[in-house]
């Protein structure tokens, strides 16, 4: 699914909250909204990149994720990566399965996708396997050394959520996922490795 494309452009302004601006679409042929999370702030792609290659910081920031492990990952710039996510009692965790990488985002920007993969596992009867999910993060570099990040998500949870109940706790995930992330970002403290092969594939631009 091209979310945008899906969304047909047509993203409505929800809230503004701490500099990050949440937006909702309706996707075509479902009554689950779409989201967009925006944030603008200083930090280098490259550190950008680095903290998504680093899927044991996920944790620390992904909103509601209970679990993350890496399933496959190929020479080029593609994972397989499995999420497990806690949800409101009495429903079960969801497990969602996604097949991430790393491409270029117009002239100067770079994009973190994801696309479900919901039969890349046997099901488990621990989770209820996410069946509908896509995603894409932008980086998009500024000047003044400040970059652009959109985050856009599609997720259908299950049947046995209703899409009201869907689409309201929806707006907690750009805004939580987009603050943390922000947090790790700019701490001196976290310093996770920059993956050199990204630079056999992509060019890199800083402002």
């Amino acid at each position: 699914m091209d979310l945008e494309k899906a969304a047909g452009g047509n993203w409505e302004f929800r809230v503004e909250h701490k500099d990050i601006s949440v937006y909702s679409s309706r996707m075509n042929g479902s009554d689950v909204l779409g989201f967009k999370g925006v944030v603008t702030f200083p930090v280098s792609i490259r550190r950008l990149i680095s903290l998504f290659y680093d899927t044991s910081s996920y944790t620390r920031w992904v909103h509601k994720l209970a679990s993350i492990e890496v399933l496959e990952k190929h020479d080029e710039l593609e994972f397989v990566i499995q999420q497990v996510i806690n949800v409101p009692w009495p429903l079960q965790r969801r497990e969602m399965i996604f097949r991430t990488g790393l491409e270029e985002a117009g002239e100067t920007g770079v994009a973190v996708t994801m696309r479900s993969e919901p039969d890349f596992l046997p099901v488990s009867s621990s989770y209820v396997r996410v069946r509908e999910g896509h995603g894409k993060w932008i980086f998009e570099p500024l000047e003044q050394g400040r970059v652009r990040i959109t985050f856009i998500m599609y997720v259908d949870p299950g049947k046995d959520v209703p899409p009201p109940l869907v689409n309201t706790a929806m707006f907690e995930v750009p805004f939580y996922s987009l603050q943390n992330l922000r947090s790790l970002a700019s701490n001196n403290g976290y310093q996770p490795i920059y993956p050199d092969e990204v630079d056999d594939y992509l060019s890199i631009s800083e402002h």
